[in-house]
């Protein structure tokens, strides 16, 4: 954790200082909640840390190890280019699955098809949901952190090279949120969105499927994103609205909009240390009640979605 973190803090730098060139720079637009140009492409120092560590433990892991290196590298490359020009949606969509199916491929779950499907669709889910989540400053770092420490915290397994990754994420992603903490000098972009999207469902899964960790502990950690992501668009498709189009109504924008950047991110991270890890580690400890804490772990996302109608359409009055 601390060599990522040294390095990561001085590729930062490296990054910003190139990320200033107006290329880089992100205006305004109908789904960010920035108000000035911003370099992106931030997300770039994590994933070549991650990738170094990858690619040296592959040749201890194997197949799984190659199978995440080169998904997740082929993916924040696709990232990176539509950071600099867009990409078509349909040639992103055509990536992210081909992917997240050779992640799958890798893992040799033992599963059937329809639950390896079931797999597919999730990881391909969780790119895009990181993806849209990444909208304030700070928050999809702060995710990845309590993704990381609460699975070292709450898992009753012994992880070995697991745990050396999400150490090594932990010390790559605090050196990123040193520069991405409101107010942002740098944003993390696709580069490094959809890269911790695979990287995190991926791990996830693997931890499942591995029974150092249920699925429904990592699920509780990650509460906060796949929910709001998910209620929002399902209100979006539901009112009748272009989803497909940008917009800033999740329920962390709206916050955001109201309460500012330092505040909601802020928030977010006292809510996931003082309710959603207890919450996992519960899950854990009390298996047969692991349902149960997940719903406590969604019920107030799910009041405070409806309380600030997250998904509605934006020109509605702000509370």
């Amino acid at each position: 954790m601390v060599i990522a973190l040294f390095a990561g803090l001085m590729l930062q730098w490296l990054v910003l200082q190139v990320a200033l060139r107006p290329v880089w720079l992100v205006s305004p637009n109908a789904r960010s909640s920035h108000t000035a140009p911003t370099p992106t492409m931030g997300g770039i120092t994590i994933v070549l840390v991650v990738l170094v560590y990858l690619g040296y433990m592959s040749f201890e892991i194997g197949r799984l190890g190659w199978g995440l290196c080169f998904g997740c590298g082929v993916l924040a490359g696709v990232g990176l280019w539509d950071d600099v020009r867009h990409v078509s949606a349909k040639f992103r969509i055509v990536v992210h699955v081909l992917a997240a199916a050779l992640v799958i491929w890798s893992m040799a779950l033992p599963a059937p098809f329809w639950l390896l499907l079931i797999c597919l669709l999730g990881l391909v889910w969780f790119i895009n949901l990181y993806n849209f989540m990444d909208g304030i400053d700070g928050i999809a770092a702060a995710q990845c952190l309590v993704f990381c420490v609460g699975v070292e915290i709450v898992s009753p397994a012994t992880l070995g090279w697991v745990s050396e990754l999400l150490w090594a994420l932990s010390g790559v992603t605090l050196a990123f949120l040193s520069f991405n903490w409101p107010p942002a000098k740098i944003f993390m972009g696709d580069v490094g969105s959809g890269f911790l999207g695979l990287l995190l469902g991926s791990v996830l899964i693997y931890l499942w499927q591995a029974e150092s960790l249920p699925l429904v502990a990592g699920l509780i950690l990650l509460a906060v994103f796949w929910f709001d992501a998910t209620y929002t668009l399902c209100v979006r498709i539901g009112t009748g609205q272009e989803f497909t189009q940008a917009h800033r109504s999740h329920l962390y924008q709206q916050l955001a909009l109201r309460r500012g950047h330092l505040w909601t991110t802020s928030v977010f991270l006292i809510f996931a240390m003082v309710w959603l890890m207890p919450l996992a580690w519960l899950a854990v400890t009390y298996a047969t009640l692991q349902l149960l804490f997940l719903a406590m772990a969604i019920v107030p996302l799910a009041v405070l979605c409806w309380l600030f109608e997250a998904g509605m359409p934006e020109q509605r009055e702000h509370l």
